[in-house]
């Protein structure tokens, strides 16, 4: 402090000093605040919030630390599992016989001799790959009685002199949107195992021909999806035309709904066609814009919840944290404990307990973390408040969406099933960057909601994608029950 400053001082009255004073520690608290809130930022990462993996970049995160908690199950496959060991077949396709000429102890001559049994082994095998053509002929006769010309019909879908069949055009859309290969490489993937290699443009007027014949199907599964009991929800963001989107996913054990939109969230979730008319239990992130949607039961995905409470317990050391997150645990022991034991619910008393030791360790926190005090100046908009009171508001007034999963067993623990649906995007996403047009990532979408849903309900692909090519595209049974584990 200099002299003039100091000088400055000594005149100021008993009143300015307590006012300069309040000033400073107001100041003071607020840098506070934008400091750990600076702090918060840099702490979290995979492994402690809902950022992706990708985040986390090049510099070196913290040792992985599994939410998972030991079983009580043995280490191996699990008891019952179908496994998929190459077998020997009964038949087939070739027989090569390998004869012996000479005793290989005396040296004497076997040739004439019939083997007395056969020791078999059996090479599974890709044979050589070459497109087959096939000339469809249509026969044009004269009438004697007219001296007209007749042809005969073509089927459907020979459309052109020259062109490539319907399970050739399902093989390319099926790299292409399944297996995310751009179309440049698709196109040299068929010239490299076909020896023949076709314009980018058959791929993408495959696709755009494949989308309008499976539209009865994306409609049904939609309608499915509607009458669910239980659906899972996810949204991620999505580069359509060199603007962000966003890609919204409704999804069951048997059925996948793809959408995009240009918003993230009412909007874009009405359009999707799922949520206005659902009437069961939607199971998604705490995201606000699910929860505009009133008609539907709700329940919130405890995964999150992990990772936030571990987030918590890393930066604040908030004992209610760890607890909480041992108990949801727990209670999820309890739920697969029941469901092995082919009950479809936990017992009164066990519900009672939960839910009181919830609360206690709620109320536990919301002791820790009071409501921060009114601001000097009256500002428009929500109260800032830190991360632990955020989340402690919502597991409070969230109760009963946050252990749906313990009193309806078809409802999952966590949002797990969506998040793998969306998961996938973001793979096509790393390999092509972005898609060019709109019209592109719609297509997409639907062909990968026909494909997803076709192979949860174990139906071949290739059949389903050719099929559709044929006019007669695969279309999907009712949801079933969720079986018990």
């Amino acid at each position: 402090m200099n002299a003039l400053d100091r000088k400055r001082l000594e005149t100021l009255s008993k009143e300015a000093l307590i006012e300069l004073s309040l000033q400073l520690a107001a100041r003071l608290e607020e840098l506070e605040t934008q400091v750990q809130r600076l702090r918060d930022q840099l702490a979290k990462n995979s492994q402690n919030s809902g950022k992706p993996p990708s985040s986390d970049g090049l510099k070196k995160v913290p040792r992985t630390r599994s939410l998972r908690k030991k079983s009580r199950r043995k280490r191996g496959g699990v008891q019952g599992h179908e496994g998929d060991t190459l077998m020997q077949v009964a038949e087939p396709d070739h027989i090569v016989v390998h004869d012996v000429a000479l005793c290989e102890h005396c040296h004497h001559d076997l040739s004439a001799l019939t083997a007395v049994r056969y020791e078999r082994r059996q090479v599974f095998d890709i044979p050589p790959l070459k497109l087959e053509v096939t000339e469809h002929q249509a026969a044009v006769k004269r009438c004697p009685v007219c001296g007209e010309e007749v042809k005969a019909t073509f089927p459907e879908h020979v459309r052109g002199p020259v062109q490539y069949g319907p399970r050739y055009q399902a093989f390319a859309a099926y790299l292409n949107v399944y297996h995310f290969l751009p179309l440049e490489r698709t196109t040299q993937l068929l010239a490299d195992l076909f020896g023949r290699r076709p314009a980018e443009g058959m791929i993408i007027t495959a696709s755009k021909r494949l989308r309008a014949q499976i539209a009865p199907t994306i409609r049904r599964i939609r309608d499915l999806l509607r009458k669910a009991d239980v659906v899972n929800f996810d949204e991620s963001g999505v580069r359509a035309g060199g603007k962000l989107h966003w890609l919204h996913v409704a999804s069951t054990v048997m059925l996948t709904a793809y959408g995009v939109h240009a918003k993230r969230g009412k909007e874009g979730m009405t359009d999707q066609g799922v949520l206005p008319d659902f009437r069961g239990r939607a199971v998604h992130d705490h995201f606000r814009s699910y929860f505009t949607f009133r008609q539907c039961k709700h329940a919130l995905c405890n995964a999150h919840h992990l990772r936030e409470l571990q987030f918590i317990t890393d930066q604040y050391q908030q004992e209610w944290a760890e607890k909480l997150s041992a108990l949801l645990l727990e209670i999820k022991e309890a739920v697969a404990q029941a469901k092995a034991e082919q009950r479809t619910e936990l017992s009164p008393e066990q519900i009672r307990d939960f839910e009181s030791r919830y609360d206690a360790i709620i109320q536990q926190g919301l002791a820790a973390n009071p409501p921060p005090p009114p601001p000097p100046v009256q500002k428009r908009g929500r109260r800032k408040q830190t991360p632990p009171k955020n989340l402690l508001d919502r597991l409070h007034k969230h109760k009963a969406e946050t252990l749906a999963f313990m009193t309806d067993f078809n409802v999952p623990f966590d949002n797990n099933l969506a998040e793998r649906d969306v998961r996938m995007i973001k793979v096509k996403q790393k390999v092509s960057g972005a898609f060019r047009t709109l019209e592109g990532a719609q297509i997409f979408c639907d062909i990968r909601s026909y494909i997803s849903t076709a192979r949860k309900q174990q139906v071949d692909v290739l059949d389903a994608i050719t099929d559709a090519f044929l006019g007669k595209p695969f279309m999907p049974v009712a949801e079933e029950p969720r079986p018990l584990p």
